[in-house]
């Protein structure tokens, strides 16, 4: 098997910790993605989710899937260097993951992005061979079409008549927060509908942005990007500096403005369409970023534990959903819709903090996280003891 990379898994637990902010949302309030704004909503509450919108949403899951690509390219090397045949344990491994996901969608979380890549994956598989221009020309494709999509959408709501629906979608809100306060087969029912709701989001947004960043980050794993950083900063920090800061971080700010203050309209439809083909390039600054933070001496604790985090993704994604889901649904404390954005601020860094922790002494006595082992054994059908590396 490749060394690990150790700069792969640090970015990969600080996506963790935005993907957990943004779920976090969905988690705890059914008023989030309706277009509207719940009745006790301070100033407070607003700017912390304006800086969310801005900073989280539709940034961190492009991580997540620009490594997913980069990934696979690290388990070609396994495959190859163990003398095995790579598609077949690579089909196993996509099934694993869809199996996991498929549980995670139904039981905790009708988001779940695992079913999505899992899916995607066999579209990349059946690309893998194709040049480096192609698929980079093939992401931009996706990219540029999602935004022309979402951008003739907000053109589309703009022409229609305002029409006053919001007695029907509060009623419709304070349902859904009794759903997930009820029993598990109720929740599960309601995560059941809900995934029929979400599919046109996931097909129209989600699952193009998610394959052209597969793509990207294929490609950048066939040219060894994160083996070779110091040429990284040297040739490319600057200029994906200079683009993340005045064209993704102004896009960011448009959609973020948007969805804060103007919910539901067209001019946050509109800022998804701008969010789309800028968003990719303030998610690469902020890795590059983080990045150059983490080199730092002072910084090597914190590089650690987030390599730790990220070493164990699959563990600590479907953790965090399992604690959130016991928080906020009817599997423990019910709490939906009566936290502040605040208090949930603060429970998200208790959750992530705590997360960063028990990796680090998880993985100083076993060598994958617990789903890791099961999803490894079952892509080789072989199922080793994690033993202790401590």
């Amino acid at each position: 098997m490749p060394d690990r990379i150790e700069s792969i898994d640090a970015v990969r637990g600080f996506a963790l910790a935005g993907i957990l902010v943004v779920n976090s949302l969905v988690f705890a309030s059914t008023w989030y993605g309706t277009g509207l704004t719940a009745p006790d909503t301070s100033w407070l509450d607003m700017l912390i989710e304006g800086v969310i919108s801005t900073l989280f949403e539709l940034k961190f899951y492009l991580l997540f899937s620009f490594l997913f690509g980069y990934s696979v390219t690290l388990q070609m090397q396994s495959v190859e260097k163990a003398g095995a045949s790579f598609l077949p344990r690579m089909l196993r491994r996509q099934f694993g993951l869809f199996l996991i996901g498929a549980l995670h969608a139904v039981v905790l979380f009708h988001g779940d992005i695992l079913t999505t890549y899992s899916s995607l994956g066999l579209a990349l598989l059946a690309l893998r061979n194709r040049s480096d221009r192609f698929l980079m020309g093939l992401a931009v494709i996706l990219i540029v079409s999602t935004s022309l999509l979402w951008a003739a959408l907000a053109i589309w709501q703009a022409s229609l008549p305002a029409l006053d629906q919001t007695d029907t979608a509060r009623v419709m809100i304070l349902v859904a927060a009794e759903t997930w306060r009820g029993p598990p087969g109720q929740i599960i029912s309601g995560h059941l509908k809900a995934l029929n709701n979400f599919l046109p989001l996931l097909l129209l947004l989600q699952a193009p942005s998610a394959f052209a960043m597969f793509l990207l980050g294929y490609v950048a794993g066939r040219n060894g990007m994160f083996g070779q950083m110091d040429v990284v900063r040297r040739h490319w920090a600057r200029p994906i500096c200079k683009l993340g800061l005045f064209l993704g971080l102004p896009g960011a700010l448009f959609y973020g403005l948007a969805a804060t203050f103007q919910p539901g309209t067209y001019l946050e439809t509109g800022g998804l369409a701008v969010s789309v083909i800028t968003a990719p390039f303030l998610s690469a600054a902020m890795v590059l970023g983080v990045l150059r933070i983490l080199a730092r001496p002072a910084a090597m604790p914190l590089f650690g534990a987030l390599a730790a985090a990220g070493r164990m993704a699959l563990t600590n994604y479907l953790l965090q959903s399992v604690v959130l889901a016991l928080v906020f649904h009817g599997y423990g404390l019910g709490l939906v819709n009566r936290l502040s954005m605040a208090q949930l601020l603060l429970m998200n860094i208790a959750i992530f903090t705590c997360q960063l922790l028990v990796s680090k002494v998880w993985l100083s006595h076993f060598r994958y996280g617990p789903l890791e082992w099961i999803l490894r054994g079952f892509t080789r059908l072989s199922f080793h003891p994690s033993r202790s590396i401590g």
